[in-house]
């Protein structure tokens, strides 16, 4: 596990750059290259790709945290290259500020973010009461390969019965600077949605992605509502309404251990069957 959450906190260590890129577009304020996991595969985790623009996002804007996230995936990445992100500003005011993030490889661009940035304000702080569970006991830990800190759930997505499209999943990462916990948020919510919409299905479970199935996300949006921390308990709380037409759309909540909202988020992607 170590090994793995160092290698994600090394690919959250963007750098910037300071020439532009051959060609690049004269409205382009900062670009920034980061580093990708080492995974088994050659394809980038999408998730991967959300924390680096959260990252790229907060870099570029200091006084100011992102309040939502909206990212498409036309091609997949490579693993064995670098990304680069360029930043522009759409605008930028004194509390608000909107910006598009384009990741690119040599082949082109992999992905793009629009992203809404915001200073915190003081205010009225009302919220609907959540009923939250406790966190499941020790026993109840689950191992998604690409989450590497303390995962729990009383659900199975690896289930081939068929159940209600929802699933909670608890998590808690070690000691972290706070500023890399919507980073690290974002990354964790790119994981279980497709599971989620497969859970229903009777005989296919995520474990079958690749043979029974092939699925990749599309689009995916985070938005933040409060500060966070990612080394104290959350709770993804998530649903899969629809799966249709060879894609499935699932959303999500976080929320901490005493009920507060601290993030949402959904996403749509491709699943089409095999067989």
């Amino acid at each position: 596990m170590t090994d793995l959450w160092n290698d994600l906190l090394a690919c959250l260590e963007l750098r910037a750059l300071e020439s532009p890129q051959a060609g690049a577009d004269a409205s382009v304020a900062a670009s920034y290259e980061g580093d990708n996991q080492k995974l088994s595969y050659h394809r980038l985790f999408g998730g991967q790709l959300l924390a680096q623009f959260v990252r790229a996002a907060c870099l570029s804007h200091a006084d100011k945290s992102v309040k939502s996230l909206h990212a498409l995936f036309p091609r997949a990445g490579r693993s064995d290259e670098p990304v680069r992100y360029d930043v522009t500003r759409h605008h930028e005011g004194g509390t608000f500020a909107t910006l598009a993030i384009t990741a690119r490889q040599q082949k082109g661009v992999i992905a793009t973010a629009s992203v809404s940035m915001h200073t915190i304000e003081d205010g009225p702080d009302v919220q609907t009461a959540v009923e939250i569970p406790p966190v499941p006991e020790e026993a109840q830990q689950v191992v998604l390969d690409l989450l590497p800190w303390d995962t729990r759930s009383l659900a199975d997505l690896d289930a081939p019965q068929a159940a209600p499209p929802e699933f909670d999943l608890w998590m808690r990462t070690p000691a972290v600077d706070p500023e890399l916990a919507p980073a690290l948020t974002a990354y964790a919510t790119d994981l279980t949605l497709i599971g989620t919409a497969l859970r229903p299905v009777e005989g296919f479970s995520q474990q079958d992605a690749g043979t029974a199935f092939t699925s990749a996300v599309t689009s995916h949006s985070v938005w933040f509502h409060r500060p966070l921390r990612a080394d104290d308990w959350l709770l993804l709380r998530q649903h899969s309404p629809l799966l249709a037409g060879g894609r499935c759309f699932g959303r999500g909540d976080v929320l901490t251990g005493n009920g507060s909202l601290v993030a949402s988020y959904a996403q749509e992607a491709l699943l089409r069957f095999t067989g």
